[in-house]
């Protein structure tokens, strides 16, 4: 018998992901030094703006669908509710781990690690979407690997 599992539940997931990552490059900026610091990071929280409305979108589109044929339910769930709740962005002290941060190269590194563990939430949502919407994650993961690109582009 085949288990199904809710996408509006892991859409709810990228969208609670992209505005997290929001939040963290507004703040990123507050607490930037110099001006192309505060627009590099604002530019991001634009971003993560951007791909939210992605997510609230496919949300609206998606129903019930499938688990891999490999998985049960409740193993899924807790696979992917790991995923998140290990996610740095979810971090309970990321906050004050900016605040700490010296300069803008520890905020950088910062969203490194997150952009890193959106990229893989999004490989796995993407296994799980059906055909016609899995254009959509892919363009996400794409933009999320030039940010990551851009962000280490930073530290040089």
């Amino acid at each position: 018998m085949a288990e199904f599992f809710k996408a509006a539940e892991i859409a709810e997931a990228a969208v609670r992901i992209e505005q997290q990552g929001q939040e963290f490059y507004k703040n990123a900026a507050e607490a930037a030094k110099s001006q192309d610091a505060k627009d590099f990071f604002l530019y991001f929280a634009g971003e993560e703006a951007r791909h939210e409305q992605i997510f609230r979108d496919l949300q609206a589109r998606m129903g019930a669908f499938e688990l891999p044929a490999w998985s049960t339910s409740e193993e899924y769930g807790q696979y992917l509710q790991a995923l998140i709740d290990s996610h740095a962005i979810f971090s309970p002290d990321l906050k004050q781990r900016l605040a700490a941060a010296g300069d803008e190269t520890e905020a950088i590194r910062l969203a490194m690690g997150f952009e890193k563990d959106t990229i893989l939430f999004f490989m796995e949502m993407r296994e799980l979407v059906p055909d016609s919407e899995k254009r959509f994650i892919q363009q996400c993961m794409d933009e999320e690997r030039s940010h990551l690109r851009q962000l280490s582009a930073m530290l040089a």
